[in-house]
């Protein structure tokens, strides 16, 4: 178990160009309260536009594009910002958000 362990942080260091376990702990902090915040967000928002149990499915996918995923960008950018690690935020979202265009985006550089 150790040795995975030490096997994970060796190849999240790597994959992440960081130097310590402090850095590593930091960058999941970070993805976390992120996410925990943009699901706050998402049931502020669903309750004042009237989402329930019986919202369509479609119109809570069409919520969780329009709502949700900005949102989370936004605050991931805000919580790298306020914890000191916006370079590393930063390239990671041009990097996620590039995946996402080559999505959409056909034959072109992307």
């Amino acid at each position: 178990m150790k040795e995975k362990l030490q096997n994970i942080i060796k190849i999240l260091k790597d994959r992440w160009n960081l130097e310590t376990i402090g850095g590593i702990i930091l960058i999941l902090f970070i993805f976390s309260i992120t996410g925990m915040t943009a699901l706050y967000v998402r049931k502020f928002v669903f309750g004042w536009l009237g989402f329930s149990e019986q919202t369509p499915l479609w119109m809570e996918m069409l919520g969780w594009v329009l709502v949700v995923f900005p949102s989370y960008q936004i605050l991931f950018l805000l919580y790298g910002f306020l914890l000191g690690q916006f370079e590393f935020v930063w390239n990671f979202e041009k990097k996620s958000l590039g995946r996402i265009k080559k999505l959409f985006v056909r034959g072109g550089k992307g």
